[in-house]
């Protein structure tokens, strides 16, 4: 593991203490930040020091984006697929009670994408389907256009609403609106059990760094 992607995780572990224990709210609020800054492109947070998703990214072509790899199931282009719209979801329907970024702004058409869903369940067919059919450029502006408004949203939240359980009213309409198939309720199950501080452990944070990690392993791949 390299010096930035060992800190990010020594960092983790702060960040977790932190936000789990309820009494050190702005240091978790500024740790969640540069948790956060680091998964995304520099583009949402300029100037930022590392950026795992431009080290991922920047240098791979468009073939290489799209390509799954033999003996593997994903393509580049489906985990950041994923982790856009598991981020969308959770932070701005379930976590601020918003409309999807991705449907308030018409993401589909621009995309190019043939479903709305977050990828879960899919066949090896429809990930390779779904990997063709990306604009990838604008799959790369709807990860910003989501990481961005995730920032507004948590820091905007007060200190006692990260105790919260998430609205089963929000959660019955990520399902209303085909956000998550019928065949992966059980991560619309995990998050109807996690309070508002969990689920900052794992959408925009831990979840953002597994798969990366994923799509840094597919880009080796490559050669």
């Amino acid at each position: 593991m390299d010096s930035n992607r060992k800190h990010w995780n020594e960092q983790q572990k702060e960040f977790h203490a932190a936000l789990l224990g309820f009494k050190q709210h702005d240091r978790a609020m500024a740790l969640f930040v540069q948790q956060h800054a680091a998964l995304h492109s520099a583009k949402v947070t300029p100037g930022i020091p590392w950026s795992f998703e431009d080290e991922v990214l920047d240098d791979m072509t468009e073939a290489q984006i799209r390509r799954i790899p033999q003996g593997c199931d994903y393509s580049v282009a489906w985990h950041i697929w994923h982790l856009a719209r598991i981020e969308d979801i959770t932070m701005n329907l379930l976590l601020a009670g918003r409309l999807q970024c991705f449907v308030r702004e018409g993401w589909q058409a621009r995309l190019n994408a043939p479903v709305v869903d977050t990828g879960n369940a899919m066949t090896k067919d429809e990930v390779a389907a779904l990997s063709e059919a990306l604009d990838l450029a604008a799959l790369r502006e709807y990860r910003a256009a989501v990481g961005r408004e995730t920032r507004a949203n948590v820091t905007g939240l007060a200190p006692e609403a990260f105790k919260q359980k998430v609205d089963p009213a929000r959660l019955r309409q990520v399902m209303e609106e085909g956000a998550v198939v019928e065949a992966a309720r059980g991560i619309v199950d995990y998050w109807s059990r996690r309070t508002l501080a969990e689920l900052l452990l794992m959408p925009p944070t831990r979840h953002n760094l597994v798969h990366l990690n994923e799509s840094l392993r597919l880009k080796q791949k490559r050669r």
